[in-house]
């Protein structure tokens, strides 16, 4: 009996001390030891990636009070979904830049006086889209100050869209945004250029 009782009172210490080791922990790494002392988990690996449940739109619109904040991948809009709403009303919105398919470039000026005719200049695209994203000149009551956007030029493919073939003359976009031109003639004051940025 006395034997009996010692080992189950080692047992239910064993249990004590693992679940203090386990609560003392404020982290946990998968294929890590050392998870970042900011994250509650953390996954490190240099082959694999992270798959999140996978649910149509309208699996994911009938899920019962789904958390604030709780992801999913859209199937239907190929993005990750995020409830920014509340368990009660959730109102799900796919994440910044990942569903975008394009989006038009912020207005650029080109100048186009006399003595710049027929003259070879380049014009850096994503340069212009990085200033203005990042220092826009205004933002609403509680906005951040600065839009998100692509950190690498190579992140985007680059399109013109539109323009005027009579007034220029477009010879090339690099892969790093910067556009070739000449100006063929003055522009109209209806003149104006289509330019579209695509995600990789």
């Amino acid at each position: 009996m006395k034997i009996l009782l010692k080992t189950a009172c080692k047992g239910i210490m064993t249990v004590v001390l693992f679940a203090a080791a386990v609560s003392a922990q404020a982290q946990t790494g998968i294929g890590t030891q050392t998870p970042d002392a900011s994250a509650a988990l953390e996954i490190s690996s240099t082959t694999k990636g992270l798959l999140m449940p996978q649910l149509t739109s309208a699996q994911k619109n009938t899920m019962p009070t789904p958390a604030t904040g709780l992801m999913i991948y859209d199937t239907d809009l190929n993005c990750i979904s995020v409830n920014n709403g509340t368990p009660a009303a959730p109102s799900w919105g796919c994440t910044l830049l990942l569903n975008r398919k394009f989006f038009y470039m912020p207005s650029i000026n080109i100048p186009t006086s006399t003595a710049l005719i027929g003259v070879t200049q380049t014009k850096n695209l994503y340069a212009q889209y990085v200033s203005e994203f990042g220092t826009p000149k205004l933002a609403s009551a509680g906005a951040p100050a600065s839009i998100p956007y692509f950190a690498n030029p190579t992140d985007l493919s680059y399109y013109v869209t539109y323009c005027d073939t009579d007034l220029i003359e477009i010879s090339g976009i690099d892969a790093n945004g910067v556009m070739t031109y000449k100006l063929l003639k003055n522009a109209n004051y209806d003149s104006y250029m289509n330019i579209v940025f695509a995600p990789k």
